[in-house]
Formats: structure tokens, C-alpha cells, sequence
């Protein structure tokens, strides 16, 4: 069983968890995931490791409310325990002193960038970040990617926060201006990655994306994580969870991604239906 030390609510749909697991923690690394249980008839789902305190024990999940397991999580409080976690599972990011770095994160994929920023920056490298939102209600981490940038763009789509547009074009002003840019990475929402791949390939910057949400099981077992990379067939699990952006698949990738949309559906709505009797 492995305690929520502490919970915080990030944004209306996302929150982070603090929680003891030592032997984790002692482990982690920047790009590495877990797969956590909530109780014994619950899924597993595998969570990107968003901060850790090999000190403490701890590690940080930041997680956004999208489905049955995720919402489930979200009722759940400090003091309450993980049925399961497993990990650190992943291979980790490649850290190393590159010169200077382009980090971009979208929406909540914010809090897997954050340990690999703070990885690179230690590592001697110009931390420049790119961090985008539909609005400033879902912006959170601000903070925190500062603290681990040499300089940091936050967008939001609507203009409420920031530059208003998506995060590409800021991207794309960086790779004019600030060139060399060794190396990028970039992480969020299938369409995102997509696009700042592209937004790259003709600057020719090795472009790294993380596929964790293509994950089911997280161990290689179920397959579902099956992604075309460069030609060739990797399990995002066990392959990854990173990848070269420019070498992905994603027609592909986005239409895997879309397989089990009315089983998740239908599972949010017996779990609704379920909470709402038992009041």
C-alpha cells in the first residue's frame, strides 16, 4: 500500500499527489513512468514520475481527470493508500550537456517536462521552455519551469495568459533566432508532438517526443501501445517512452489512440452511475 502524503488541486482538472514510495524514489529518473493500481478491482495505469525526493521517498504524480481511472483518483485524498505502483518503468531520458535545449510543453504534459528540464539544466545546458494551455485556468507549474529556465514562453489559445496562439509558433521563432538549438524536446497531446516535429524536421533538430498516453498495461504485455517509428514496430512502453519525433508514425499513432474511446466512455458512465446510487 503506498500513502498520498499530499494532494493539490492544479487546475479544475488536474491535481498532483505526493506519495511515499521510497524504493521509487530512490530510483526515478527524468522520463521514467509508474503503473499505479487504486484498489483491488481497479485498472492499471501507467502515470508519468512528474518530481521525486529520493530524501524523503517521495515522488510527485500529476494527474488530469480524462477517464473512469483518473476521475476515480481524483476523489481520492490525503491519507488514503494505492492499492499498487510499480516502477520506475521507462527507459529514462538522455541527459546530457547538449549546449542549448528547447523544452515545450502542452497542457499537462507540463509536469512530465519539468524533471526532464531541471535534468538538463543541472547537466550544464541553456534551458529554453515553451509551456501552453487552452486558457489560464488550466496553466499550472509556471513556477517551477522557471526556476529550471534560462528563458521560458508561456501560451495560452484563447489569450488569456501570456502570447496568445499555440505553441509552435514561438518554437518556430526560437529555432530562427536562436540558432544552434542542439536538441528539443517535446511533449503533450498527440497533435502537438505532431506538429512541433514538424515545425523542427527543416531546421534539422533532433526532436524528442514521449508517448506515454498510447500506454494500456505499461509492461509490453497487452500490446496497445504498439507505435511505427522510423518503419519499424516499438511498444512505447518498453521501447520508450521517448522517441524520435521526426521518425513517428502518427496517423498511425492518433488512430490507436482513438481504438477504445466507447469502452472509456462506457466505464465513465457505469462509475457515475455507480457513485450517484450510492448517496
Amino acid at each position: 500500500m503506498y500513502e498520498i502524503l499530499n494532494k493539490r488541486d492544479l487546475t479544475p482538472v488536474t491535481k498532483s499527489y505526493e506519495i511515499q514510495a521510497p524504493a521509487v524514489a530512490r530510483k526515478a529518473q527524468a522520463g521514467q513512468f509508474v503503473v499505479v493500481r487504486l484498489h483491488e478491482k481497479g485498472e492499471r495505469i501507467p502515470l508519468t514520475i512528474a518530481d521525486y525526493d529520493r530524501g524523503q521517498g517521495t515522488i510527485t504524480l500529476v494527474v488530469q481527470e480524462v477517464g473512469k481511472t483518473t476521475m476515480e483518483m481524483g476523489t481520492m485524498q490525503a491519507g488514503e493508500h494505492l492499492a499498487n505502483l510499480v516502477g520506475p518503468l521507462g527507459n529514462p531520458s538522455e541527459i546530457e550537456n547538449y549546449g542549448t535545449v528547447l523544452l515545450v510543453g502542452g497542457g499537462f504534459a507540463i509536469a512530465p517536462v519539468y524533471p526532464i528540464a531541471r535534468a538538463l539544466k543541472a547537466a550544464g545546458n541553456t534551458v529554453l521552455s515553451i509551456i501552453g494551455v487552452r486558457s489560464k485556468d488550466l496553466l499550472f507549474w509556471e513556477d517551477k519551469m522557471r526556476s529550471v529556465s534560462d528563458e521560458l514562453v508561456v501560451c495560452t489559445d484563447d489569450g488569456t495568459y501570456g502570447r496568445k496562439g499555440v505553441v509552435t509558433v514561438p518554437m518556430k521563432e526560437m529555432l530562427e533566432t536562436r540558432q544552434p538549438i542542439d536538441r528539443i524536446w517535446a511533449i503533450g497531446p498527440a497533435i502537438m508532438m505532431k506538429f512541433c516535429a514538424l515545425t523542427s524536421q527543416p531546421f534539422c533538430v533532433p526532436t524528442i517526443v514521449n508517448l506515454n498516453s498510447t500506454m494500456i498495461d505499461g509492461t509490453g504485455m497487452c500490446g496497445g501501445c504498439r507505435v511505427q517509428v522510423g518503419g519499424e514496430m516499438r511498444f512505447a512502453c518498453v521501447d520508450g517512452p521517448e522517441f524520435d519525433g521526426h521518425k513517428v508514425d502518427w496517423d498511425v499513432l492518433m488512430a490507436r489512440q482513438r481504438m477504445y474511446l466507447e469502452e472509456e466512455k462506457r466505464a465513465v458512465e457505469v462509475w457515475q452511475r455507480k457513485g450517484a446510487s450510492s448517496q
